[in-house]
């Protein structure tokens, strides 16, 4: 039994799971499903640096656990929110990532796309100055064989005046990008200095806006990621997609039944949750390829409450208990993250996190993963 605390201080006894969650052999890609895990960068803990310093990244142990991901037939999703890009980890920091996993996804065989944003820029920029952002890193990407995400680019958030800038620049964008590209929708609620994206804050406004940056140059748009948390507008914006574009999940509070599909289709998959349930979620869609819709509800479903609480508000600080999770199952040695953020949750938002990934099971050694936790209890002064 492991004491635990909870809202206003109260403690709760928690039992801790004897038994790992217990899975196939992995296997390849799933075939009816594209999915990718947007992947987290593991820090240095022994660098001396600082919040706003460059960060310092463990790269032996970051890389490892792009071969995890890949070994279970995921492909990897890089220097992404989920890498605490534009939140501790630079653009040069970025590219270098980018570099290195790129070489080592050809190395292995994996599955790789890599984020393009404009994060090298200082603010107010202009126009010209935030395209000339994006190409280079679009050149980066390009050159190291990986497939080029175009992220959402506070910089343009910021200097767009309306819709028509934010067609200028695309447009420019994938006139030159050299094969087809994941266009990213990431709302505010995962970086509030992306309120207003494509020139408006009306939603429906917005998404009639972002459709026609893809009827523009629909043989350079391999699909779209969205992450605005609304699974009714996500079905109802992949009805309305020209044919041979993907829609990607990034709806982490609703992707079983988006993944799962309804008469008007389906959508892929590139999820920050992934990283946690890598595994188990490669699993339940190679379920989903045999037909048994209900077999890969019963496996994702059950996975819904944790995902809820690690994204719950403010959103954009679900990587800690991303984190918290694979030091816990043993993916990295340390519970430490570049810019400090492991500090970023409260321990009872993080005790609850083990508590929910120990009832799926998703701890290969459960002892290891609660001697784990009791010393980050201990460290904050829990009693035993």
């Amino acid at each position: 039994m492991i004491t635990l605390p909870g809202p206003g201080g109260r403690l709760r006894a928690h039992t801790p799971r004897t038994d790992p969650l217990t899975l196939p052999a992995a296997g390849g890609p799933p075939a009816s499903r594209t999915v990718f895990a947007a992947a987290h960068v593991v820090a240095d803990p022994y660098a001396d640096t600082t919040p706003d310093g460059p960060a310092a990244v463990d790269w032996d142990t970051t890389l490892a656990f792009r071969r995890h991901l890949w070994s279970h037939g995921l492909g990897v999703a890089e220097a992404m929110d989920t890498a605490q890009r534009g939140m501790g980890l630079s653009w040069a920091g970025a590219a270098e990532l980018i570099r290195r996993s790129a070489a080592e996804a050809k190395a292995v065989g994996g599955r790789i796309a890599c984020g393009v944003g404009t994060d090298q820029l200082a603010l107010p920029a202009g126009l010209s100055a935030i395209r000339r952002a994006y190409e280079e890193q679009l050149a980066v990407v390009e050159e190291s064989g990986a497939q080029a995400i175009l992220m959402a680019s506070r910089a343009l958030a910021a200097t767009a005046t309306g819709p028509e800038d934010y067609l200028e620049v695309y447009g420019q964008l994938l006139r030159q990008a050299a094969e087809p590209v994941i266009l990213h929708w990431l709302g505010p609620m995962f970086d509030p200095a992306l309120e207003g994206y494509w020139g408006t804050t009306d939603l429906d406004a917005a998404t009639d806006v972002f459709l026609e940056v893809i009827a523009a140059h629909p043989d350079k748009v391999d699909g779209i990621k969205v992450s605005l948390l609304d699974a009714g507008r996500e079905a109802a914006l992949r009805r309305r997609l020209p044919d041979g574009v993907r829609c990607y999940t990034g709806d982490d509070f609703h992707y079983p039944e988006l993944m799962a599909g309804d008469d008007g289709g389906f959508s892929h998959a590139l999820l920050g949750v992934f990283d946690p349930l890598g595994p188990l979620a490669a699993h339940a869609v190679r379920v989903l390829d045999t037909g048994d819709t209900a077999g890969f509800r019963a496996l994702l479903d059950p996975t819904v409450a944790l995902s809820r609480h690690l994204f719950e508000t403010p959103t954009r600080f679900y990587k800690t208990g991303v984190v918290l999770i694979a030091w816990l199952a043993g993916h990295q040695d340390h519970f430490a993250m570049v810019g400090g953020l492991q500090s970023a949750r409260s321990l009872p938002h993080l005790a609850r996190a083990y508590e929910l990934a120990d009832g799926l099971g998703l701890f290969p050694d459960p002892a290891l993963a609660e001697a784990r936790m009791r010393s980050l209890l201990t460290v904050y002064g829990v009693p035993r």
